[in-house]
């Protein structure tokens, strides 16, 4: 080997020397500097973090009654290193559980793959959710057993059966979501459903923290330079619902042993002030140590009780549709007030025929609405959808539809402050296209202009229409929680959104609303002394009809819009009519008389459900 290649190979084998120990001295800069996992470790042997945690926010109704309320509860929990010479039957026999279980449980507590992060000297949970009455007997002799602990906690408590949608639940956090926010470890409690979910962050609080210092054995010697890093636990903030807890009980009650939704919204400010989807349940069910298996239970019902069908149902809405037809066609120059159309038990166009019930012919925009005339709307569809000289093709006529549908709500999810909010079904040009092969016009789609055909809206939607014709052409987006402690409430619903109509125009579909409720299919809705304004539905369905109802009162200065769905209710003015009226008598008036009282109970005791499960 002469001298180069000698100076060559010492000079690999140099580098290479020198490689190694960089990804040596990197590797050991990020274990000791970079990464914190050894500095956890170290920690979790010098001190005790003991985590105190907030009370979690209340919840209220619109008057300041309260909903949701928090209860002391208790968890045990055990350090293993410091769990020496325990009398495990004298612990047994304190809190209430066999050898065997105890023993079953601290396998659980250190089987790292079932318990992620477990470590021997940080607290473990053992026991949870002791009820203080309990736990008072467990105290007295909880200082004979060393490494065993008290974690303070609170579990949710309903001052009611009603409103378990809205509310929502709290329960225990998964690993995901452990993984997708540091805030949580093992053990906490998440909101699952409802408010407590969409405003989880305002209601958890900030978690407080004291450090306690350990030594060499592992014994606590006291407070981490007397407390000087402790912090105390932040409460959080406090919730005011829109609903309105008597509204809210006499809707789940005139739902009874019925499927569908009855939403309501004060159109001033957008708020929720009911919100009923049937059938419910009873919100203490999702507490405590049960929750698992009731929410199974739940679960496996084929009337889907945790279904939120008020934001989640997407239903055709029937003739309460017709009034955005008529506000479209006004603002499009396709129809006037004064435009009449022939109705001869419906409307007929060829081989196309739509039903409709008997009545004079023809008719105009007013008497249209107020007898829920198909084929008044058919021919404004017809007529605005063929018109070609005015946009150009059935698709480009069809896409404005679209517009004023999407402007007025529909179509996309509203944004309402809850989890699970469903958009509906708008059609647009596109999707006949595919369906029909490009084949189609008015005839082919007709069944839309009375909210048939492939139109879906949630009952949220619907109740939304009616607050935008009482507001004359605007809308606020519907939120469940009208104020929150601390902070001012998301813009987004406080912002008005305008539809594409001009407001004269809404004032000629709210007579005509005002002339059903007087004297047409909403007769039923007509209240001594308020100006009620109203538009049925009677929805087709592969069974019985579906019965539905969307309106407001008053007429001028509104202060509630309305929708009520009833699946297999048959007509609108049977079942939708008469339970929006004692709902809205409920709210603008604060009681119903005795003979409405005697109505709502008739309506509580009816039973539809014809052996459909949904």
């Amino acid at each position: 080997m002469n001298g180069l290649e000698f100076e060559k190979r010492r000079f690999i084998i140099g580098l290479i020397a020198t490689v190694i120990i960089a990804v040596y001295l990197v590797r050991l800069l990020t274990m000791q500097i970079m990464s914190d996992d050894y500095k956890k470790n170290a920690d979790s042997n010098a001190f005790q973090k003991e985590v105190l945690y907030p009370a979690r926010g209340l919840i209220m109704d619109r008057k300041g009654r309260l909903l949701v309320y928090n209860e002391p509860t208790y968890n045990i929990m055990v350090t293993m290193n410091d769990q020496i010479g325990v009398d495990t039957a004298d612990f047994c026999r304190t809190v209430g559980m066999t050898q065997e279980e105890y023993e079953e449980r601290m396998a659980e507590i250190k089987d790292s793959r079932r318990n992620v992060g477990y470590s021997r000297f940080t607290p473990q949970q053992f026991l949870t959710q002791i009820p203080a009455k309990e736990f008072s007997v467990i105290q007295e002799k909880l200082y004979k057993f060393r490494g065993f602990s008290i974690e303070k906690r609170a579990v949710r408590r309903y001052a009611t059966t009603c409103c378990a949608h809205v509310l929502g639940d709290v329960a225990e956090v998964n690993p995901a979501e452990i993984d997708s926010d540091a805030y949580y470890r093992k053990g906490d409690y998440i909101g699952k459903l409802g408010v407590e979910r969409s405003y989880e962050k305002d209601l958890r609080g900030v978690k407080g923290l004291h450090i306690h210092l350990r030594d060499a054995r592992g014994r606590i010697k006291g407070r981490y330079q007397e407390g000087r890093f402790d912090r105390y636990p932040e409460p959080g903030r406090n919730l005011t619902l829109g609903i309105d807890r008597e509204l809210q009980a006499l809707g789940e009650r005139l739902m009874r042993n019925k499927i569908g939704s009855i939403v309501a919204i004060e159109p001033s400010t957008g708020e929720v002030l009911c919100m009923v989807s049937s059938p419910t349940f009873d919100p203490h069910l999702l507490i405590g140590p049960e929750r698992g298996r009731n929410y199974r239970q739940l679960q496996a019902d084929p009337y889907k009780p945790l279904l939120n069908r008020a934001i989640m149902g997407q239903y055709p809405p029937g003739s309460t549709f017709k009034t955005t037809q008529g506000l479209t066609f006004l603002q499009e120059h396709i129809i006037t007030p004064g435009t009449y159309y022939p109705c001869s038990h419906g409307f007929w166009n060829g081989r196309t025929h739509v039903g409709c019930h008997g009545h004079y012919s023809p008719v105009e925009l007013n008497f249209a609405i107020q007898t829920s005339c198909n084929s008044y709307f058919c021919w404004g569809f017809y007529h605005m959808v063929m018109n070609k000289k005015k946009y150009g093709s059935y698709s480009a006529a069809l896409t404005r539809w679209k517009d004023y549908m999407v402007s007025m709500g529909f179509g996309y999810r509203l944004g309402v402050d809850l989890p699970g909010e469903k958009r509906g079904m708008i059609p647009n040009a596109q999707y006949y296209d595919k369906w029909y092969k490009s084949r189609w016009n008015a005839l082919t789609i007709i069944s839309d202009a009375i909210g048939q055909g492939e139109v879906m809206l949630t009952p949220l939607q619907v109740a939304n229409l009616g607050a935008t014709i009482a507001n004359r052409g605007y809308y606020y987006v519907p939120h469940v929680v009208s104020k929150v402690e601390g902070r001012a409430i998301d813009t987004l619903y406080t912002r008005r959104r305008h539809t594409m109509v001009e407001p004269r125009y809404y004032e000629m579909v709210v007579r005509g609303m005002r002339s059903a409720v007087l004297g047409g299919t909403c007769k039923g809705a007509n209240l001594p002394g308020i100006e009620v304004c109203g538009k049925t539905g009677t929805a087709e369905n592969r069974g019985k009809d579906h019965s539905v109802f969307m309106g407001f009162a008053p007429m001028n200065n509104p202060r509630i819009a309305i929708s009520v769905y009833v699946e297999n209710g048959g007509f609108g003015a049977h079942m939708a009519v008469p339970m929006a009226a004692l709902m809205l008598e409920q709210y603008l008036t604060g009681e119903l008389s005795p003979a409405s009282q005697a109505k709502a109970d008739s309506y509580a005791q009816k039973v539809i459900y014809y052996g459909t499960k949904h």
